[in-house]
């Protein structure tokens, strides 16, 4: 064995172009392909990172829609407190999303903005990372708490001491609400918001103060940690029997269903992609195998008479496929992990995109997956060349050499 790794290695250094050539070509199509697994789950495990960085595993809805989309749950404060009795869970805690014009002098010459209110219980563990300040548990005197995201301090120039006041934009036919006056505690990043979003979370109590109805009109969403005994798979299902007509998802089912309904286009571009990269690459390889060979017929004859067992001619030009294949396999992954980046700076800035989701992430399967692909390619590339030596003629290829 290791007398074909020495033959194939002296005839890659013989031919340093051709070699270099093949080096750089797996190169660039290793770094396309890693790069086009990467995009395949990418989204799905960012996803399943925002949701589990909540602390929540489960959630439960009115109905089957999307989150925030449809009927709000009624009596959210008995239905709370019925789930939390449940010895399969933790924590329950109502949240519900309103949206509220910006009327603060503040504002006085910026445009009137809206904004998204997220109305949470204080007491339970934020939704959002505390950047700056106070969160909603300290209180804030008598003006209601209120926390803000980064864009939306600093369009209006707020820090936590500031005065932020909303008007809902909640009430029944456009009618309009008296305004409310919120003291900022502090400034926060939230997991969902895109580069544009203006967004805010107070009390649940201060629902009532911003929009007419209040609780009354329901809850969104009841996030559910559940015991870590039992998980998230008992916990919804006790949940389900004791709340039928509720609709109660895991976090592993919601990225479920968003993987197969929402991220399938991400899915199938990057299979697409993969596929005709990983072709490609096994064309470049195989036309410089072939040339190779075609250039050495001579050598490979005159090797063989004189005793070379046609196992090992066959075996040198599989290694040397490996070993083209293997340099530039091992340079194309941090040249992918750098494309990478750029790409998904490129992606992320689209519109609606949340800044904390990334199209291209890294997972231990991937690599598997990339070695498997381009090694079956080194295989498959050297079949046609492996053919052409292993049914060489001998005596006709030395008297064509020497003829020649």
């Amino acid at each position: 064995m290791l007398r074909v790794l020495r033959l194939a290695w002296l005839t890659s250094v013989r031919q340093p172009g051709r070699t270099s050539i093949g080096v750089l070509g797996v190169v660039a199509v290793g770094a396309l392909l890693f790069d086009m697994l990467l995009l395949s789950r990418g989204l799905v495990l960012s996803f399943r990172d925002l949701l589990d960085r909540a602390g929540f595993d489960v959630r439960v809805l009115a109905t089957d829609a999307a989150p925030f989309t449809g009927p709000r749950i009624v009596e959210a404060d008995a239905v709370a407190a019925a789930i939390a009795a449940l010895p399969q869970v933790e924590a329950v805690v109502p949240v519900s999303i309103r949206e509220a014009d910006i009327v603060s002098e503040t504002a006085a010459s910026q445009p009137p903005g809206r904004v998204q209110f997220i109305a949470a219980d204080p007491q339970a563990r934020p939704m959002w990372t505390l950047v700056d300040g106070r969160d909603l548990s300290a209180g804030a005197g008598a003006n209601p708490p209120l926390v803000v995201n980064r864009t939306v301090a600093d369009r209006l120039s707020l820090s936590p001491g500031s005065t932020l006041t909303l008007r809902g934009a909640c009430g029944p036919d456009g009618s309009v609400l008296p305004p409310v006056a919120f003291a900022i505690v502090g400034v926060a990043g939230f997991p969902f918001d895109d580069a544009a979003a203006q967004t805010v979370a107070g009390r649940l109590s201060d629902i009532g103060r911003l929009c007419e109805g209040g609780m009354e009109l329901g809850v969104d969403m009841l996030l559910v940690r559940s015991n870590q005994r039992e998980g998230a798979g008992r916990a919804a299902a006790a949940i389900q029997a004791l709340l039928p007509p509720l609709h109660v998802v895991t976090n592993e089912e919601l990225v479920e269903r968003f993987s197969r309904v929402q991220f399938s286009y991400f899915r199938q571009i990057s299979f697409v992609l993969a596929t005709v990269t990983l072709f490609f690459g096994f064309l470049l390889i195989t036309v410089l195998l072939t040339a190779s060979v075609n250039q050495r017929l001579g050598e490979i004859a005159a090797l063989r008479a004189v005793g070379l067992s046609r196992t090992r001619v066959v075996a040198g030009v599989l290694c040397e496929s490996v070993m083209m294949v293997g340099a530039g396999a091992i340079l194309a992954v941090p040249v992918g992990l750098v494309l990478s980046v750029w790409l998904d700076d490129i992606l992320r800035a689209l519109p609606g995109i949340p800044s904390d989701v990334h199209f291209f992430v890294f997972e231990g399967r991937t690599l598997v997956a990339y070695t498997w692909l381009l090694g079956a390619a080194s295989v498959g590339a050297a079949l046609y060349p492996m053919r052409i030596v292993a049914t060489l003629p001998i005596a006709a290829t030395l008297r064509r050499e020497v003829v020649g």
